[in-house]
């Protein structure tokens, strides 16, 4: 573990998993590429054993469809000392019967932790009303006949530049102010390990109505990157997206669509 002046609450968290998950390791780092990358690139070297890591600055963080996830900066930069944003990842084997819904069962984990007017934006964002705070990017690596599963969380902790970005993004800090990158680790990171073993035994379904609290989008005009529009209704027992469309009502399932809501027309409009 380097040296770090951010004061993590890492062996607690160790101490709340591992009496059901003995092998499961916390690790610190003060910079890596991205925590996703790193155990990815364990993975395929044979090292499958459960571990939360967590990096306090990402050089080349990813998101989903291969986008960038700017981690916020060097300690201390305007920050008084904080970090801006909260990085880690979960690795750990997993064999659930159907890996659908999973993004979605890990985004509700963490919203459920964190304040409860956060929603959730099919199929793997957290919004604070109609403006990004996290992100999730899910990852995995086949190894023999073991499927390693990578679960990369970034939450916004304190507001960042929104230069380049169609809305300025969202923080925790507005919500909770005074929070900090370790305070909101030691909410998230047991209960999202949990959350993932329980997925693993009974799917998604048990899950849809709790989802369906916080779905951003239901009842919104939506648009895909594929072009198909139409109005969200929710997610079915699997964790697709149910979209009513002038053609009836779609399934949409594809890891490569991306999905925005249309925006709110202004409150003097009819």
């Amino acid at each position: 573990m380097g040296a770090t002046t951010v004061q993590w609450q890492a062996e607690a968290i160790w101490e709340a998993v591992s009496p059901s998950l003995p092998a499961f390791s916390v690790e610190i780092l003060p910079e890596i590429d991205s925590t996703n990358t790193e155990l990815m690139r364990r993975a395929r070297a044979g090292q499958l054993e459960p571990v939360l890591l967590v990096a306090e600055r990402q050089s080349a963080g990813r998101g989903r469809l291969g986008r960038s996830w700017a981690s916020g900066g060097d300690v201390g930069a305007q920050t008084g000392g904080a970090l801006p944003s909260l990085t880690f990842s979960l690795g750990l084997p997993l064999a659930p019967v159907d890996w659908s819904g999973l993004s979605l069962a890990v985004g509700l984990s963490v919203v459920e932790r964190l304040h409860p007017d956060l929603k959730l934006k099919w199929p793997n964002d957290v919004w604070l009303q109609d403006r990004k705070l996290a992100g999730i990017l899910i990852e995995t690596a086949s190894v023999g006949e073991l499927r390693y599963a990578v679960i990369g969380v970034g939450i916004n902790i304190l507001p960042r530049d929104g230069q380049g970005l169609s809305t300025v993004p969202a923080a925790l800090s507005e919500l909770l102010p005074g929070t900090d990158a370790p305070a909101a680790l030691a909410r998230v990171a047991a209960p999202l390990v949990l959350a993932v073993r329980q997925f693993e035994t009974q799917g998604f379904a048990p899950l849809r109505t709790a989802f369906h609290a916080r779905d951003l989008l239901y009842g919104r005009e939506v648009v895909c990157s594929d072009g198909v529009g139409g109005m969200a209704r929710g997610v079915d027992a699997a964790g697709a997206l149910l979209l009513h469309t002038q053609d009836g009502l779609k399934k949409i399932t594809s890891a490569e669509v991306s999905v925005r809501p249309v925006p709110h027309p202004p409150a003097n409009q009819p």
